[in-house]
């Protein structure tokens, strides 16, 4: 669903705007400032995914072939910061195709040789037992999440970066659809072998001789496949895992790396800078974005929490600013974007984070008080109230500056009116006085303040009067 919403929502629209990065509508529209204060939960988000992903990696690594940790994840960065620097955007959409490849072939092999082994009931198979339920009273929390990682899934740089590359906005809402329906596709083997591995007597497997602790839940796919599958399929199935983490790494780090160099150096630091520089900017910022994701993902314990926590603040910050500057351009400003930032970033903090330590100060109607959760939909509630509070200030500001309640000269301090300010009015009449001199056109201001442009023709000397204020 997430990239049917983007394709009716943002593809058309952005790429009828030749647009490079998705910072490049906020910045274009409130500064180089503002764009940079959007940039910081779109790195954050990046960096802890592929942190997360990296470690899943490492975690797979250690389970089939018992490599260290530490070792698989340093390497997985090293090498997919190596081809992203080499190739680019180029070399991430290269070994997307072969690593798609691979994802298919290795899960689709895997299933079938997990599925017979002896240890698997497969009579229990047909039974519901695995099929979970939503209790009356989490409904809200998981329309919340089902939100959240639809809507707050489209404001990355790594979607956008594919639609832009494309060459027709045809071709981009097509690739659209299609990926909708090939994650669905592919979501069917994964799911299959989640279905095994419950229905699945691990005390009976030789070598690992226990239950699966629910700590061990997460790497549930590299268990099956060290345990209930053949060597070679557990190679060609850890293939497909590592595909698939490249895959998403690279274009993490790319993404980015490029709304940096683009919407960060070059806007507000080097606008002059040339296409060799900004090549080495993007390639050191790759090398810094993929070391941190490695330093992440050997640090924090938690790391698909953390990225789930940064989908969080995408939701409630980003999604509504893009939204508005793509569908609303011209009623929106620069004072209803950073109150609607604030108020987004303050209602979340204030709906507390048990994980994080942080209290509910605001209890949303139906909060557990025993487990500390919000069954309230209350992230949805914050995005919708940064949104109501962009419309809201952004009305009231262009009110009262349109109006004349306030003057622009005075009280204008983020410059989100300079049509109105008579500084810059008389700056832009001056300039255009001056190119009217330079093309035989000449000005002259009487006692009143009213300019007098007499336009001399070289052939008749006639001279021709017209006032304009």
């Amino acid at each position: 669903m997430l990239n049917i919403a983007a394709m009716l929502l943002f593809v058309r629209k952005m790429r009828d705007a030749r647009y490079v990065t998705m910072l490049d509508p906020l910045q274009q529209k409130y500064g180089n400032r503002i764009g940079g204060l959007m940039y910081m939960p779109a790195l954050c988000g990046d960096v802890f995914w592929i942190g997360s992903i990296l470690n899943a990696l490492g975690s797979s690594l250690v389970v089939i072939l018992g490599i260290d940790n530490k070792i698989s994840v340093i390497a997985s960065a090293v090498f997919a910061a190596a081809y992203t620097i080499v190739g680019g955007f180029y070399s991430v959409s290269y070994t997307d195709v072969f690593q798609l490849c691979l994802i298919v072939i290795g899960l689709l092999l895997s299933v079938p040789f997990a599925y017979h082994n002896e240890a698997v009931s497969r009579s229990a198979l047909s039974s519901s037992d695995w099929i979970g339920q939503v209790d009356r009273a989490d409904v809200g929390e998981w329309i919340d999440t089902l939100l959240l990682l639809m809507l707050g899934g489209i404001p990355w740089q790594g979607y956008f970066q594919r639609i832009f590359s494309m060459k027709t906005t045809k071709g981009a809402q097509i690739l659209s659809v299609v990926s909708f329906f090939g994650c669905i596709a592919m979501a069917v083997p994964p799911a299959f072998i989640g279905v095994i591995a419950k229905n699945t007597d691990w005390s009976s497997i030789q070598g690992f001789q226990r239950n699966v602790s629910e700590s061990e839940g997460e790497i549930i796919l590299p268990l099956v496949l060290r345990y209930l599958t053949p060597n070679w399929v557990s190679f060609v199935g850890l293939g497909a895992i590592s595909a698939a983490v490249m895959s998403s790494a690279d274009a993490s780090i790319l993404s980015s790396s490029s709304m940096f160099s683009r919407n960060i150096y070059k806007a507000a630091f080097r606008p002059k800078a040339s296409d060799r520089e900004m090549l080495w900017v993007l390639r050191i910022t790759v090398i810094v974005i993929a070391t941190c994701g490695a330093i992440v993902a050997l640090t924090v314990g938690s790391v698909y929490y953390l990225s789930y926590l940064c989908a969080d603040l995408i939701y409630v910050i980003l999604f509504p600013q893009l939204l508005l500057i793509i569908h609303w351009p011209h009623g929106v400003n620069t004072y209803g974007c950073l109150v609607s930032y604030f108020v987004g970033l303050f209602l979340r903090i204030l709906g507390g984070e048990k994980r994080l330590g942080i209290p509910a100060v605001l209890k949303f109607p139906y909060y557990d008080i025993v487990t500390q959760t919000q069954k309230f939909p209350f992230k949805t509630l914050c995005m919708l109230c940064a949104l109501s509070a962009h419309m809201l200030t952004s009305t009231a500001a262009r009110f009262l500056f349109e109006r004349g309640y306030l003057d622009a000269d005075k009280c204008d301090i983020l410059n989100s009116f300079p049509h109105l300010s008579r500084t810059n009015s008389d700056t832009r009449l001056d300039k255009e006085s001056q190119e009217l001199s330079l093309s035989g056109i000449y000005t002259k201001t009487d006692k009143q303040g009213t300019v007098n442009i007499a336009a001399v023709t070289d052939s008749t000397h006639d001279v021709r009067s017209n006032y304009v204020r």
